[in-house]
């Protein structure tokens, strides 16, 4: 199982980003996924994560400007989303994807996003 991490950059406070992870291998349907974070110097920080049933929960840092979606968890390759919107600069990090499918945990390669004027 592979995660493909992409979309992060430079972008200005106040602006938008969407990073996609795209999972490739996977032969059981997704039970988790989510999106954690490490700025520099800092722990990995939960930022998002979503189970099969339905249940979402946002970390208290992004609630209602971060949004996480996905093509099918039970699509050959799904994709997972993270649309970023008023990005502040102490968004920025690296963005790491994560899913969790028949009792195993996968990550993908991290995308680095920049908040800053």
């Amino acid at each position: 199982v592979q995660l493909q991490a992409s979309g992060g950059g430079l972008v200005q406070p106040g602006g938008s980003l969407r990073l996609s992870c795209i999972v490739s291998g996977i032969r059981d349907s997704i039970d988790y996924m989510g999106w954690y974070r490490q700025a520099p110097g800092k722990r990995r920080e939960f930022v998002v994560g979503s189970t099969r049933g339905g249940s979402t929960m946002y970390g208290d840092s992004v609630k209602g400007r971060f949004t996480i979606s996905t093509t099918s968890r039970d699509n050959a390759r799904p994709t997972i989303y993270l649309q970023m919107n008023s990005l502040k600069p102490e968004d920025t990090a690296v963005y790491y994807c994560n899913i969790r499918a028949s009792e195993s945990n996968y990550w993908g390669q991290g995308t680095k996003v920049t908040v800053s004027s």
